[in-house]
């Protein structure tokens, strides 16, 4: 097994920010709109989603190797 070389976090960073530009794009009302409700959330409902996140995100990479 190798480790992930340098152009493979440049290629997983650049296809993060293609995902993440894709409804900003396509349909910036409904990205605004989503936006305002994540801002309406409180500190415990943002860290639970970023952990749900970060938890989700690790378990697909350890699944990968």
């Amino acid at each position: 097994m190798t480790g992930l070389t340098g152009f493979d976090w440049i290629a997983a960073f650049g296809l993060l920010l293609v995902i993440e530009g894709i409804l900003p794009l396509a349909a910036p009302a409904v990205w605004r709109e989503g936006f305002r409700r994540i801002l309406e959330l409180r500190d415990g409902q943002l860290r639970f989603i970023g952990a749900a996140s970060l938890l989700g995100g690790a378990l697909l990479l350890l699944m990968s190797n």
